[in-house]
């Protein structure tokens, strides 16, 4: 372009203008939420929170076809999925004035250190939370208000910790009867029917939580040392519950749950695998994992059953889900003892772990998929039952083995990813045991003579007049050759 006053001819020089075009509307909104999500990581972190919270997740329709019972809250709706409060005839929901009633018992308890504590300080500490749970949800709820949010968070967080946490209490004495494991601190006229309802719906449910720093807040506002006091008494709750239901042995190294079905979570972390060399079928590939064979094939094939029990001290499993196979062929499963809430609980653990994968593992789902497939069928339970590996209170083997081949439909899960699956070594190992020919026509004599002593006699007998008969044969044979 000339410069003024210079002719065209004049100007030797020539010049290049940049013009900076404007960003569009949609980068510019596409960085703001890039920043706002940094920014809520960032926030998330703080307070020695994970970067990467527990997310709370509604289940989806395909497991939750299955039984949507065992995902529904029977006595107390937690949480914004929940929000509002269904009632039904069929449900006996804890009613909005049950949860005041625990909101003027935490604000009792903390008069007791803190006469100076206000409702207000309790919303005001929630609100500044208030982004931080909305982002351990996969949904926006973008239908609720900051105002109902918050009011939410409060009472439910009041709720459970009323009945969780032995909170000092100036007019109220805790009863003498509270039994082990029933969830009464705090709560004078519950019943234990009532206080197990409540512990079902608060640690088993799936989408039926609040993250637990959110208790944490609320415990720090109610007394000096609440928020260690929630930590130590819940998780200590945890352990006596999983421990109760003979899940685990011991409680495991502490760690800052996500919410409460994420501390349950945390008891059930199978032993670290022996390492082992990968299992390949002679004359083939490396073989991947399809599936597990049922009880019944591998006991075809000469694997042996044994029942391991937690109550042993001395090398005794510490959880449910340390399976494992010596050297000889015997596949060690740790005895499980299956109850009313066995099925809701390990379901809402797998649901758990769909949405929260790299956070938590698979290693629930591995062991329900192990469980789900050797014990799929009436003869199959009934083989692990007079094992002793199976221990259950169903009228029958048949309703147990219905519910282990429903357990695991709808579940996202590979069983040939190492990352997913703690089992598949003893899988590829337990299939070329079964591969093996020789392995499986031992075995079949084993339970077809062996098993009674006088066909194994007169098996061993014949053996030895066939083994006289091949002698007496070479030596006549020898003689006439001389």
């Amino acid at each position: 372009m000339d410069q003024p006053g210079q002719s065209a001819s004049d100007s030797d020089d020539s010049y290049v203008i940049e013009i900076e075009m404007p960003q569009s509307q949609l980068a510019n909104e596409l960085t703001k939420e890039l920043k706002a999500l940094e920014s809520s990581k960032a926030h998330i972190g703080d307070g020695g929170r994970s970067s990467s919270p527990i997310i709370v997740a509604k289940v989806r329709d395909l497991t939750r076809n299955v039984d949507s019972s065992e995902y529904d809250p029977n006595h107390v709706a937690i949480g914004p999925y929940n929000h509002p409060r269904p009632q039904s005839n069929s449900l006996h929901l804890a009613m909005e004035k049950d949860k005041l009633s625990s909101l003027q018992r935490v604000l009792s308890a903390a008069k007791v250190e803190r006469p100076g504590v206000t409702v207000d300080m309790y919303v005001n500490e929630l609100t500044c939370l208030e982004e931080s749970v909305r982002n351990c949800y996969a949904n926006t709820f973008d239908d609720m208000t900051s105002e109902q949010f918050v009011r939410m968070l409060l009472l439910d967080g009041c709720y459970i910790l009323s009945r969780l946490v032995d909170l000092p209490v100036r007019a109220e004495a805790q009863p003498a009867d509270v039994a082990p494991g029933t969830a009464e601190a705090g709560v004078r006229s519950a019943n234990r029917a009532e206080a197990l309802a409540v512990v079902r719906d608060v640690f088993f449910l799936a989408e039926n939580q609040i993250p637990f720093f959110v208790l944490e807040k609320i415990g720090e506002l109610t007394t000096l040392n609440g928020k260690d006091r929630v930590i130590k008494e819940i998780a200590e709750y945890a352990q006596k519950l999983m421990s109760v239901h003979k899940y685990v042995v011991g409680s495991p190294s502490m760690v800052v749950p996500g919410n409460l079905l994420h501390l349950l979570h945390t008891h059930l972390k199978p032993a670290a695998p022996s390492v082992s060399p990968t299992a390949t079928i002679k004359g083939a590939n490396p073989v991947s994992v399809s599936r597990w064979r049922s009880a019944t094939e591998y006991r075809f094939a000469g694997v042996t059953f044994k029942r391991q029990s937690m109550s042993k001290p001395e090398h005794a499993p510490r959880c449910i889900l340390d399976v494992k196979l010596d050297c000889g062929g015997t596949l060690e499963v740790p005895v499980l003892d299956i109850d009313g809430e066995t099925w809701r609980l390990l379901r809402n653990l797998m649901e758990l772990e769909q949405r929260n994968r790299e956070a938590v593992g698979s290693h629930v789902t591995a062991y329900c998929v192990f469980m789900s497939q050797v014990a799929c069928t009436t003869k199959d339970v009934e083989l692990l039952w007079k094992k002793g590996i199976i221990v259950h209170s169903h009228g029958n083997n048949d309703e147990v083995a219905k519910c282990f081949a429903d357990l695991c439909k709808g579940i996202l899960f590979d069983p040939d990813d190492p990352d997913c699956n703690y089992l598949r070594d003893t899988c590829l190992n337990l299939e070329k045991r079964y591969q093996s020919y020789w392995r499986r026509w031992m075995a079949w004599l084993r339970r077809k003579y062996f098993t009674n002593p006088w066909l194994a006699v007169g098996l061993v007998a014949a053996a030895i007049g066939l083994v006289c008969t091949v002698i007496q044969a070479v030596y006549s044979a020898l003689s006439y050759k001389d």
